[in-house]
């Protein structure tokens, strides 16, 4: 499986390294891109660098970067996800404006028909936000917001990401044992 996955400067890039993380483990090929805030809020919010984060993926674009593969439909993937997924990125994806390679690229996933998760992260929403993602979701695009699950009594913030991590996934296909699944008696 071949995933692009963008990092945008939205609050809670740690659900952007595990899923990373995951996904190396899952042997999936992994075209990155980070935007200049997600790279910011990596230093500001966590204790991991950009060279580490980098080197959990396989190809590496920078955002600016309008020519690379990820900027064509001949590129072929699987899909996209942009974890987290800033509220300025989602409002240039719902509209167009695809000025960066993270929009661009998710212009392109759409264009192509091939699936589109964002994981925004944001509170609260405004209506324009709201506005922005239900256009989206009304073409397909899976809007997966970080809201955590707690029928599994997380005990950590790792436990709080995995269950994101894994809702994520499990849009893909890839088999994870993140969370406990929900059973009923």
């Amino acid at each position: 499986m071949r995933l692009v996955i963008g990092l945008t400067g939205s609050s809670g890039i740690l659900y952007g390294v595990r899923m990373l993380e995951v996904l190396k483990r899952c042997k999936v090929d992994i075209h990155l891109i980070m935007t200049e805030w997600a790279k910011k809020c990596l230093f500001l919010e966590t204790d991991y660098d950009f060279k580490y984060v980098r080197s959990l993926s396989d190809h590496y674009s920078d955002d600016s970067n309008m020519a690379a593969s990820v900027s064509s439909g001949t590129y072929k993937t699987d899909g996209m996800m942009i974890i987290p997924c800033s509220m300025k990125t989602l409002s240039s994806i719902a509209n167009g404006y695809e000025e960066t390679l993270v929009a661009r690229a998710a212009g392109v996933t759409i264009k192509e028909s091939r699936k589109l998760v964002i994981v925004p992260r944001e509170t609260p929403l405004t209506s324009i936000h709201l506005e922005n993602m239900l256009k989206l979701a009304r073409i397909g695009v899976v809007i997966l917001p970080a809201m955590p699950g707690f029928y599994n009594k997380p005990k950590s913030v790792d436990d709080v990401l995995n269950h994101v991590i894994g809702k994520c996934l499990d849009q893909f296909g890839i088999e994870h044992n993140l969370f406990k699944r929900w059973e009923t008696t």
